[in-house]
């Protein structure tokens, strides 16, 4: 009873210091009123939406970050990166929906922030919409294009993203093949990687790496979302009163809030994230129709798919999962393509009858798409299993390897996109690999435990 007592009394004192420690440290947010005025707006659904915009702001920047992490030309003052957050009512689940900058928007009628102009309803890229009329456009616009209802506006710059990663103590990000951006200066090779906050923040910025531009950019961004909550989640951040209060003051400290967004908030979201693990949070992109949609006078703009974001967006507005949540599968390796995006071949290489079928068999149960018809070899004698590939297909090749532990890689000029397996005397099965964002559902959204490391 005495030790019963004890931790009763420690709890409560726990939870008041909690909120004493959190009390206060709002006050050095700015504030600002987004909702003002707002008219006509969607009906509310269940749960939170948070509007979560990220900007180019970097004003508190030092020389040396600049310099050492390629920050320098002058910010556009535009979003950067723009999400929709959405906690579920029974706080048991976080969606994030992203949303390209570039994609084609119908900005609503307002008065221009910088020339006072009166603008009517017209077409824009997302990002303009910030730099014609501020938060508030921007809210506006994005509860005009998805119909759901934002309850709260978050915006982070640049410095207050590098501070909080840091005094989380960095953030572990894993890559299935190298990364390397030179406008950012991102040069990560293939592996885990501890990231502090001016490197996280080249990370979260790449999008010149490979053609996928900012939809890869974007996928990366709710990877590192992924990691982040693991972090935060797995440290014990949240459960501390103490290293709470000094990563919500670090992260707050250079943030822009609506009013309502207070220390009672935070400490409900806080509460609400306890039992959160990456498997709690899930991440997608808006459905894209057109990646490359043309409109006079403003260029190529990222069109949504109507029929699949309005799907998307009523989901969101009726409290649903968007990633199919299953139990936790084996332990894959991790690769650069996805099997089931890989044609193979199979080939028997030896003299001993059935393998080739044996092999055929185990490379389609961990989701490579083969032929289902093996064939011998004209050589019978290989004593290595070998994968043949077209230089062209050199990533596939290299995710298809991996699942045969010991395998060589041989490329064949001309040989196209189906991928030939060799098996030799040396085959002792296929290990299973999956990529690194697999199993999305029916919005292309994957939870964050298949994202993250390990």
């Amino acid at each position: 009873m005495r030790v019963a007592t004890a931790l009763s009394v420690t709890v409560l004192a726990a939870a008041g210091v909690g909120h004493a420690l959190v009390t206060g440290i709002d006050a050095g947010i700015h504030r600002i009123d987004p909702f003002k005025d707002m008219k006509n707006r969607p009906a509310a659904g269940d749960g939170m939406n948070v509007l979560l915009v990220g900007t180019d702001g970097r004003d508190k920047i030092s020389e040396e970050q600049r310099r050492k992490y390629k920050l320098g030309g002058a910010p556009c003052h535009c979003t950067d990166t723009v999400m929709i957050v959405h906690i579920s009512a029974n706080h048991e689940r976080a969606s994030v929906v992203s949303l390209p900058r570039d994609s084609y928007a119908e900005i609503p009628a307002h008065t221009d922030q910088n020339s006072g102009e009166k603008h009517h309803q017209h077409p824009v890229k997302l990002n303009a919409a910030y730099a014609e009329g501020g938060p508030q456009l921007t809210l506006r616009t994005v509860e005009h294009m998805t119909k759901v209802k934002l309850d709260h506006y978050l915006e982070v710059d640049f410095t207050s993203f590098m501070k909080t990663v840091d005094e989380l103590g960095g953030v572990d990000i894993c890559t299935a093949s190298p990364l390397k951006d030179s406008y950012t200066g991102l040069d990560l090779d293939t592996g885990t990687h501890r990231l502090n906050g001016g490197q996280a923040l080249q990370y979260v910025r790449a999008r010149h790496m490979d053609s996928a531009g900012d939809l890869g950019r974007m996928q990366r961004q709710q990877r590192f979302m992924a990691a982040l909550i693991s972090k935060a989640t797995s440290s014990g951040v949240l459960l501390n009163p103490v290293r709470f209060r000094g990563v919500a003051r670090t992260l707050l400290s250079s943030v822009r809030a609506d009013k309502g967004f207070g220390s009672d908030e935070m400490m409900d979201l806080a509460r609400a994230m306890r039992n959160f693990s990456p498997s709690s949070s899930e991440f997608t992109t808006v459905p894209i129709g057109n990646m490359s949609y043309p409109v006079p006078n403003i260029g190529s703009t990222v069109k949504w798919d109507d029929k699949k974001s309005a799907a998307l967006f009523k989901a969101l507005r009726e409290d649903k999962p968007l990633a199919p949540h299953r139990p936790k599968a084996k332990k894959a390796a991790v690769v650069d393509v996805a099997p089931n995006e890989i044609r193979v071949q199979v080939e028997n290489g030896t003299a001993s009858s059935g393998l080739g079928k044996k092999v055929d068999s185990a490379l389609k149960r961990t989701g490579f798409r083969t032929t289902g018809a093996p064939v011998n070899a004209d050589d019978l004698t290989a004593k290595r299993t070998t994968v043949l590939y077209d230089p062209g297909w050199d990533r596939s090749a290299k995710s298809l390897a991996e699942s045969l532990p010991g395998a060589e890689m041989k490329p064949v000029d001309g040989l196209g996109p189906t991928l030939k397996v060799l098996a030799g005397a040396d085959y002792e099965g296929v290990r299973a690999v999956r990529a690194q964002d697999a199993d999305a559902g029916s919005y292309g959204a994957v939870t964050g435990d298949q994202v993250v490391c390990g």
